[in-house]
C-alpha cells in the first residue's frame, strides 16, 4: 500500500477546508475548486480530502449529505479545541467528557454535516 485517506463529499469545499484549518490547524496540500487535500505539520502524511459532492468524479448515488460516519482526530488537548469551537461559533454536538476507553471526547459537525470526533488521551 502507498496510500490511504479520507475523502468528505461537500457542497462547499472552500468553507469545509476552512473548518478544518480552523479547528485543527490543518493546511492546504494541494487546493482547487473541486478538491482540496489537508494535513498537518505535526504528520504530513495525516492527509483529508474534501471532493466537491456534486463534481462528474462523484457517482449521482454518492451525491448525498453524509450519514453513518464519524472522523476522529486525536490532539492532544480535547479541551483546548472546544474552547475554539465555542469562539468559532462550530456546532457542537458533545462538549468534552472523559470515556471508559481512556479517551476524552467531544462530538463536532463540519459544514457538511459530518460527524467529528475530537479526542485526546487522559494523563495517567
Amino acid at each position: 500500500m502507498q496510500r490511504c485517506f479520507t475523502n468528505i463529499l461537500s457542497g462547499n469545499v472552500r468553507k469545509t477546508a476552512e473548518f478544518y484549518e480552523q479547528i485543527l490547524a490543518m493546511h492546504r496540500q494541494f487546493d482547487s475548486d473541486w478538491f482540496v487535500v489537508l494535513t498537518h505539520k505535526s504528520n504530513e502524511n495525516l492527509e483529508l480530502g474534501i471532493l466537491s459532492r456534486d463534481h462528474k468524479f462523484v457517482p449521482e448515488c454518492a451525491r448525498n449529505p453524509p450519514t453513518g460516519i464519524m472522523i476522529t482526530f486525536v490532539v492532544d488537548d480535547c479541551d483546548s479545541i472546544h474552547e475554539k469551537a465555542i469562539n468559532l461559533g462550530i456546532q457542537i454536538i458533545e462538549t468534552p467528557r472523559n470515556m471508559p476507553y481512556g479517551q476524552r471526547r467531544m462530538l463536532l459537525r463540519d459544514p457538511d454535516g459530518t460527524l467529528v470526533d475530537i479526542s485526546s488521551l487522559i494523563s495517567a
